[in-house]
């Protein structure tokens, strides 16, 4: 079974010409627009915290889980977005409540985690997942945000059972308080024949009370998806938002927010339409310090979008 990490990997190694951008979503200063939209979506632009998904830090964490967390708080991010919890292992080898208190000692939330359930895909065993929601619930997360599918999941007939598994998940999850959302790549926009996608499945089989999408718009992107024609097909369905960019001359590789091909001023003129309501910068790989780039991404989110 390949893991999120080695699909990814794979993915960058791709050959891949330049992706064009929609001409919807380039030129033009877009800033005033997209001050108004977020304002719009969230209250004022200072309701919106900036969040970090900590598996852009995923070479390090494990190692010093207490001095990344210091210092991605000390670099401005509000908000983090876990990953990798197990029972077993708890978050980085703390369990939920030595996160939540070391989360506290930085003045940070973690409105979403990233939490594995195929378990519960395959067998229907809800074991782990309950014990995901006890500690989602533990940390104060909103969201138990299901990260990724893996390959033998991936068919028509698969997407559809997932869709009612995701529902059954949900009602978990409401029962405690919390909220499930789905994270995509480029394999939910593929077409499965009569354009059909795993994501208009997703879409039109789970409750919108309870299920809410994140989406990554670097993937959405690399996928020749245009966010927002999606915002406008899905009116309210993505309450969260992954931003990482695209390099340049490599689309296959990301870069700092601000600093590649992806015009996300243009994108955020649509927030209140897709319903965001939390961002979270991620960043797969680095050509510099992975502490400089997610500084530079955080300074480019805190002045030029919100």
């Amino acid at each position: 079974m390949k893991s999120r990490k080695d699909f990814l990997r794979q993915s960058a190694m791709l050959a891949a010409g330049a992706i064009i951008l929609p001409s919807c979503m380039s030129g033009g200063d877009n800033t005033s627009k997209t001050q108004d939209a977020n304002n719009e979506a969230s209250g004022t632009a200072s309701d919106l915290n900036i969040g970090l998904q900590l598996y852009t830090l995923r070479e390090i964490i494990g190692q010093d889980v207490t001095g990344v967390i210091g210092k991605v708080a000390a670099i401005g991010y509000k908000d983090v977005e876990s990953y990798g919890f197990s029972s077993t292992g708890g978050y980085w080898g703390l369990s939920p409540l030595e996160f939540k208190a070391l989360l506290d000692q930085n003045n940070l939330v973690s409105t979403s985690g990233h939490y594995g359930i195929e378990e519960f895909i395959r067998t229907d065993s809800k074991d782990e997942l309950q014990a995901i929601i006890e500690a989602a619930k533990v940390i104060g997360n909103e969201y138990v945000t299901v990260p990724y599918l893996s390959e033998d999941l991936r068919s028509l007939d698969s997407y559809k059972m997932i869709a009612d598994k995701l529902n059954i998940a949900a009602e978990m999850c409401k029962e405690a308080g919390l909220k499930l959302g789905y994270h995509n790549h480029d394999f939910e926009f593929a077409d499965l024949g009569d354009g059909e996608t795993a994501l208009k499945i997703f879409m039109k089989n789970t409750d919108p009370a309870l299920v809410q999408f994140e989406l990554d718009l670097y993937w959405a992107v690399r996928s020749g998806n245009d966010p927002l024609a999606l915002f406008k097909e899905f009116p309210g369905r993505f309450a969260m938002w992954h931003i990482k960019d695209m390099d340049k001359t490599t689309p296959g590789l990301n870069t700092e927010i601000g600093s590649g091909s992806i015009d996300y001023k243009a994108i955020f003129t649509g927030a209140k339409e897709s319903g965001m309501k939390h961002i979270f910068v991620e960043q797969e790989n680095f050509s510099i310090d992975p502490f400089e780039s997610i500084t530079q991404s955080f300074n480019y989110v805190n002045t030029e979008l919100i």
